[in-house]
């Protein structure tokens, strides 16, 4: 009983928001709102315009052991609660990772809407207590109201890049104090979005290694796709703001545990390094530094991006190990089966859907709904074009009596022609995409009887979104190990 309890006290420790808000304020992170959602500067210069998603949730001093208690449930597993999820939210209740209950675009502040937490409790006669902020209970991380404009003004103030993904939130303005950390956890975290993946898999396809490629994306596939699952089957919600600093909005309507920008930032790595390692000759300790590296930035950025818990990085990061302890030795077998077996597009393409399939039953619409379709047509598209590849003999695997590669010798020729064929590829990739988008989503509607004037609305229905993302990323995948290939040997460019 005493490991246990000790165990669930660690893991309410990890999880705790404040945490996550040090963190981020060691880092230079500053919220730029003061307790009213106003921002510090606007008040100041007497423009008293809103930005942010923060409501003032006041505490009554006479009633500070209900407080704590509060404080006690907030550390324990939320679910996520929005206007899609057929979920009605509760008065003055804590949306993921916002304190009102209400969806705001643009990062707006809501006074009127009777779901928005207000600024101070009320007794059960209706008459309100006098109340004390959050900056009173000591959370560091809200920067008071009494913060000087020139302090603001000499640091930079920024908004997160792109918009909530479901509910087109903007979220609230932040002030940077380091800019070089802000840029270097900007870039951890894009390691483990889609523009990393269009781009890092085909470049190490075409120029590299396609048999390291082709067995990396499979690893790839189910760390990503076991992740989203467990994500929609514990349902916790991500650190909520404040204290924490929302520096991203775009994944903030999905579930936080376990991390699967931390899963994808151990199992890519670390999956390189077993895979190329003595295949190709380099330092053990050079390989294993740069995985190292390259894991803990991404873990960490998602803590510096808001996103995630303490705990939510670490259980993804033993998770991703977890995985690769069991799937890295079967690689072999299921690398042979997707180039050999006659019937193994057949399995692979239904295997696949039948797994998106289960993963659209799991929850409510949502970016990793999108994304799980995603990664599975991606991955069915590169076995199918390493099976087509073997029946044709294109792009046979070297003997083994070459190994290990030595890295050629760098000259303007060997560069300029690696960045032609990325270049002309991801062209190509990026056309292929918008068409087959442009066909499968007005396709998908008109069959199952869909209006498709907004978009964004259609493609909250199963029926739209899991065909056009598995039947896009698989035209995809399957273009960058087969078509973009021949390609690139009819244009002598192999």
């Amino acid at each position: 009983m005493e490991i246990k309890s000790g165990i669930l006290q660690l893991c309410e420790y990890l999880q705790d928001p404040y945490k996550v808000a040090k963190f981020q304020e060691i880092c230079g992170v500053k919220a730029s709102f003061n307790g009213k959602g106003e921002t510090v500067t606007e008040k100041e210069n007497g423009l008293g315009v809103h930005s942010g998603n923060f409501n003032n949730h006041s505490i009554n001093k006479n009633e500070k052991k209900e407080e704590e208690e509060k404080k006690d449930k907030s550390n324990w597993p939320r679910q996520r609660k929005t206007a899609t999820s057929g979920n009605n939210l509760k008065e003055g209740g804590c949306n993921n990772g916002r304190v009102d209950g209400t969806i705001v675009a643009g990062g707006d502040f809501n006074k009127h809407d009777e779901n928005c937490c207000d600024s101070s409790v009320q007794n059960s006669d209706g008459s309100e207590n006098d109340s004390i902020s959050y900056s009173d209970l000591g959370a560091s991380a809200i920067t008071s109201p009494t913060s000087s404009s020139d302090d603001l003004r000499a640091e930079e103030k920024k908004k997160p890049l792109r918009r909530n993904s479901l509910t087109g939130e903007a979220g609230q303005e932040f002030v940077i104090g380091n800019r070089a950390l802000y840029y270097m956890f900007t870039f951890g975290t894009e390691l483990g979005n889609e523009l990393f993946y269009i781009t890092f898999f085909p470049f190490f396809i075409w120029n590299i290694d396609a048999y390291v490629s082709r067995r990396l994306i499979v690893i790839w596939v189910w760390v990503m796709y076991l992740g989203q699952c467990t994500k929609d089957l514990i349902r916790w919600s991500r650190p909520s703001s404040p204290p924490v600093v929302k520096v991203e909005m775009f994944y903030n309507s999905e579930y936080s545990m376990p991390s699967t920008h931390a899963m994808s930032g151990t199992a890519i790595p670390f999956s390189l390094f077993l895979l190329t390692y003595g295949r190709w000759e380099y330092p053990f300790v050079f390989g294993l530094l740069l995985a190292l590296c390259w894991c803990s930035l991404v873990c960490t950025s998602r803590i510096y991006m808001g996103m995630h818990s303490i705990l939510d990085v670490i259980a993804g990061f033993l998770y991703s190990i977890l995985i690769l302890v069991v799937f890295q030795p079967a690689l072999e077998i299921i690398d042979n089966f997707n180039l050999t077996c006659t019937y193994a597009p057949l399995i692979i393409i239904s295997l696949h859907l039948a797994m998106g399939l289960f993963s659209f039953t799991l929850d409510t619409w949502s970016t990793s709904r999108g994304d799980t379709a995603e990664i599975l047509g991606t991955g069915a598209g590169v076995a199918c074009a390493s099976h087509l590849n073997y029946a044709l003999g294109l792009m046979p695997d070297p003997p083994l009596e070459l190994l290990p590669f030595s890295p050629q010798a760098l000259t303007a020729g060997l560069v300029g022609k690696a960045v032609l064929r990325f270049v002309l590829g991801i062209l190509i990739l990026l056309v292929i995409r918008a068409v087959m988008k442009a066909l499968t989503i007005p396709l998908a509607c008109k069959i199952f009887c869909i209006p498709c004037q907004d978009i964004r609305k259609a493609r909250q229905r199963m029926e739209v979104e899991l065909p056009y993302r598995y039947i896009t990323y698989g035209t995809v995948g399957f273009s960058a190990l087969f078509l973009v290939p021949c390609i690139f040997s009819y244009l002598h460019l192999s």
